[in-house]
């Protein structure tokens, strides 16, 4: 099995294991080494899932007998309830990733992983506030009536229609025609085609979409920011629904985060550990060295 086999197959069979326990205590005397079984049982997972995590560098390399025998530390019983506590905000994917780069040595790249998760869940609130603020300050999406078309200055069409030309809708938002073409060529407006001339015609949730894009981007908003927020708009259909979900997703980011500050403090604890040794790949004192194999 290749490396990233294993360490996907680790990470799966973590995803199936998602209670976090502290590994107790109880077993085998401290400082004595801990077998592959020793250390299953201290933690509740099974030896396989100990040496899949080994192999795929979410713990410190294990020393071995002369008979080939992986044996482990509490240096390693740190390291995995440091894995599994993380997992807790970060996910597996990122808690594997930031293990394995600390146990390569490389604190700096470890870090910065937990810098973009960290930054991940920063944008993802602020694209959620952006909607909050949006749903509220521009309310429901007026319908396209003769009325509507009178307001954007457009002179009444020769034959009934649905809709508002491109040059209608910029009149009523104040916003040049290809500003709406820009937005439209990102992938945030999709406005329908009249058959026969091919002129764009904006309905009742093409002319909020233009809102909402001409909103944010007042206040500065990246397309990349904008468009999560026109999904969650699409998704739920504005009103109460959104604002629901809103706050539901508000709720489920506060509780990751504080599972993401519970998971930085015991990396923060093993980090000091392995660095008071001068050296980040687990080895101390009596505890693991390089894996002769």
């Amino acid at each position: 099995m290749s490396p990233e086999q294993q360490s996907g197959q680790a990470t799966a069979e973590l995803t199936q294991d998602a209670t976090v326990t502290e590994p107790k205590r109880s077993g085998p005397a401290a400082g004595r080494p801990l077998r592959s079984v020793d250390l299953a049982r201290l933690a509740g997972l099974s030896t396989q899932q100990i040496r899949n995590y080994e192999e795929a560098g979410v713990l410190p390399p294990a020393e071995r007998t002369a008979s080939g025998y992986r044996t482990f530390t509490d240096v390693h019983r740190q390291a995995l309830t440091t894995y599994r506590t993380l997992v807790k905000g970060y996910g597996p994917v990122v808690a594997a990733r930031i293990m394995r780069t600390l146990h390569a040595g490389d604190v700096p790249a470890a870090l910065a992983l937990v810098d973009a998760a960290h930054a991940a869940l920063h944008e993802e609130r602020g694209a959620l506030r952006a909607t909050g603020e949006t749903l509220e300050a521009l309310g429901p999406a007026p319908p396209v009536t003769a009325r509507t078309r009178r307001e954007a200055g457009a002179p009444p069409p020769a034959t009934p229609r649905s809709g508002l030309r491109i040059g209608e809708v910029a009149a009523l938002l104040g916003v040049r025609t290809s500003a709406l073409r820009v937005w439209e060529a990102a992938g945030l407006l999709s406005p329908t085609r009249q058959r026969g001339t091919g002129y764009r015609v904006f309905g009742p949730a093409d002319v909020r979409d233009a809102r909402v894009v001409d909103s944010l981007r007042r206040g500065h908003y990246l397309f990349r920011q904008i468009r999560p927020v026109l999904e969650g708009l699409r998704r739920e259909g504005g009103g109460e629904p959104l604002r629901a979900a809103l706050t539901a997703r508000g709720e489920a980011l506060t509780a990751r985060t504080h599972a993401m500050l519970e998971g930085a403090g015991a990396l923060h604890g093993y980090l000091a550990r392995v660095t008071a040794a001068g050296r980040t790949t687990g080895s101390t004192a009596g505890g693991p060295g390089p894996s002769p194999r």
